[in-house]
């Protein structure tokens, strides 16, 4: 029987591993995307779409659909679905692994402020500036919502969704972008602090360089820690090397 790949998907890597996982003969795999982007691009493989319903969900499409090996390749601050995944392989003894691109690191130069999260990021953000590039996700501008005092950019692939702060200016648009993109951006909307969280990889990267170039305050969100006794690898690679030890 063709061995069974769940993929929990929504990142960049999660498509290149269905790819490559999909150009393999004898393999059936499957790329669960959450539905919130309505245009999340061609991913190669099998495709379902929407929540399984929490932990007992997930435990049992994973029985129902003879799933032999689970991938959560979800985003880094995907905390909920990370932890359903891992309970839900562990009830049913199914093998799993977690796909995590390597955070940022501050380099000279730099002016970061770590923050644990984005209710800090919004209290320390008006001691560093008044016209900030907001760039934590657009299900997330609540914690910002009260800064009446502040002039927010949010760049977002889609419309964000309220609450968010008053002052609020929306530019719809998909990475990635390059430094001179960035630069740019920065200069024309008179940007003084720039507030990310550590997604890690490239395509968001370059503001971080251009903030850089332009000694701006950067507020970097710390990732959420992975759940106990998770396994965790750096790139497609690594899962492919996993897969072949453990795939049946």
């Amino acid at each position: 029987m063709s061995p069974h790949i769940l993929i929990l998907g929504g990142t960049t890597e999660a498509r290149e591993l269905a790819a490559a996982l999909a150009s393999r003969p004898g393999v059936r795999v499957t790329t669960s995307l959450a539905g919130r982007v309505t245009r999340p691009g061609t991913v190669a493989g099998e495709v379902r779409i929407g929540g399984f319903g929490g932990v007992e969900g997930l435990t049992g499409w994973l029985r129902q659909e003879h799933v032999d090996a689970l991938v959560d390749a979800t985003h880094p601050f995907a905390r909920a679905i990370t932890a359903h995944a891992a309970r839900a392989a562990a009830a049913t003894a199914v093998p799993s692994v977690v796909l995590r691109r390597p955070g940022w690191r501050p380099g000279p130069g730099d002016r970061w402020h770590p923050v644990d999260s984005l209710d800090e990021a919004a209290e320390l953000l008006p001691r560093l500036g008044r016209r900030v590039f907001l760039t934590t996700g657009r299900m997330e501008l609540a914690a910002f919502a009260h800064l009446t005092e502040l002039h927010f950019l949010v760049r977002s692939v889609e419309l964000p969704e309220p609450p968010m702060p008053p002052c609020t200016e929306v530019l719809l648009a998909r990475g990635p972008f390059t430094v001179t993109d960035e630069s740019t951006l920065l200069h024309d909307h008179r940007i003084d602090v720039l507030v990310t969280k550590d997604s890690g990889g490239s395509a968001t990267s370059a503001k971080l360089t251009a903030a850089r170039e332009l000694a701006l305050p950067v507020v970097v969100v710390r990732r959420p820690p992975l759940p106990d006794g998770v396994t965790a690898v750096p790139d497609v690679a690594g899962v492919q090397r996993w897969l072949d030890l453990t795939s049946p």
